[in-house]
């Protein structure tokens, strides 16, 4: 087969190898850090939980990636992309370490999250600079081949990253901190793995008519406002409705998550480790949900269109996320994981393709790029506003039913729309 054959060349080229290598330990250590952060601050015996932890913990991992990555080219396109794996992996080993000084030293909430906030926005230049630095490596002919297996794999590092993180978890006595520990160390590996890297090898080519620094962050922020400009007209507007159902569903998709977490921390188990053990249940059937949606949705969209398939999704959880949450029971809830992740993700999908579809290629990139900041940060209010609503033990069926209603609202709104 061509493509087997292509990955069988890619493997040989010494140099893709490498950057494969950093990609693959940096997005470990990303998932060590990032289950350690979430068992410290959801599930640490000696922690009364609370959903302002969760939301804040939501922000310190999401935030980030929507304030900090659409201006993150800028400052790529002006530094060495072999310097910032480099240092920036090794400023992520010593963050990661200060974060474990601070579980173990008990320090106040908000300077630990102030540390693990510095870790994570590190991060976004790590995951740009691996993307942009990635022709440099491969020739034109095997990009796309390139393009699919290096984000692959680095989530199915971050993934195996997690489990890793668990297991260290498990046999540390539950030290949170020993886990941050191991993260802080594939990072100090993932920056003694770029040193392997020739330091011109992946650009940027010096350009002498670039501009100052604040001319290009102020043109960033003028062409993003060009791109809402450009879904704001007549000819664009089913991928703006799409956009705003997407963002609307995603504020759900966060709300109703912190309330499992909740539930799995207080009231669905008695101990804390039996409470992580349900919340990597969650996980796991949210992500099955997710991988049936990538199954599902190319055929639903063929016979429906995506338009309306957005439509089928949030009527789907209109009704079934009420009837399986409201008994507050382990099995049905666990099923309501289950059908949050197809909808959401089959949602997005079909999302994706309206903007694809209907977005001019000149804006599509300015265009997604509004798209992540307006997931992320519909992601983190709605943990925002949960935190405000659910009671310590996330036993809320007014949250429940008002998640509903706006799956409803969203429903309906698609309908009139899809009817014009």
């Amino acid at each position: 087969m061509p493509v087997v054959r292509d990955l069988r060349l890619l493997v040989r080229l010494r140099y893709f190898r490498r950057l494969l290598y950093v990609r693959l330990l940096s997005q470990g250590a990303d998932g060590v850090y990032q289950v350690a952060l979430a068992a410290y601050v959801v599930f640490s015996p000696e922690k009364q939980t609370s959903a302002t932890a969760i939301a804040s913990a939501m922000a310190v991992l999401l935030l980030p990636y929507s304030l900090v990555g659409p201006f993150a080219g800028v400052l790529l396109d002006r530094w060495r992309r072999r310097q910032v794996f480099v240092f920036g992996n090794l400023l992520r080993a010593l963050l990661a370490a200060a974060t474990a000084a601070l579980m173990i030293g008990h320090a106040p909430d908000w300077l630990f999250y102030v540390s693990a906030l510095c870790v994570t926005a590190v991060n976004r230049f790590v995951l740009a600079g691996l993307s942009a630095a990635l022709p440099r490596v491969v020739d034109a002919e095997r990009l796309v081949v390139a393009n699919s297996l290096s984000p692959t794999a680095g989530t199915l590092a971050a993934t195996a990253g997690g489990g890793l993180a668990f297991g260290v978890r498990i046999l540390a006595s539950d030290s949170d901190a020993v886990v941050v520990l191991l993260g802080a160390f594939l990072y100090l590996c993932a920056s003694l793995g770029s040193l392997r890297l020739p330091p011109a090898l992946l650009g940027p080519d010096r350009s002498p008519g670039r501009p100052h620094l604040g001319t290009a962050l102020a043109e960033t922020a003028r062409e993003l406002l060009a791109a809402v400009r450009h879904l704001a007209a007549p000819r664009r507007r089913e991928a703006a409705w799409a956009l705003a159902a997407m963002t609307v569903m995603r504020f759900c998709y966060g709300a109703l998550l912190v309330l499992l977490l909740m539930l799995c921390r207080y009231a669905l188990s008695d101990t804390p480790e039996e409470g992580l053990r349900l919340l990597g249940l969650v996980l796991a059937l949210s992500g099955a949900g997710f991988l049936a949606a990538a199954l599902v949705t190319p055929w639903a969209v063929g016979r429906l269109g995506p338009g309306r398939w957005i439509m089928v999704c949030s009527g789907v959880a209109m009704v079934l996320e009420p009837a399986l949450g409201l008994p507050f029971a382990t099995g049905p809830l666990m099923a309501a994981a289950f059908v949050l992740g197809l909808i959401t993700q089959g949602a997005k999908i079909a999302t994706d393709t309206i903007v694809q579809a209907r977005v001019e290629d000149g804006f599509r990139g300015r265009v997604f790029s509004v798209y992540d900041v307006l997931f992320n940060v519909a992601f983190v209010g709605a943990a925002g506003v949960a935190a405000l609503m659910l009671p310590p033990d996330g036993h809320s069926p007014v949250l429940m039913v008002l998640v509903a209603v706006v799956y409803g609202v969203i429903t309906m709104t698609l309908a009139r729309f899809e009817r014009r």
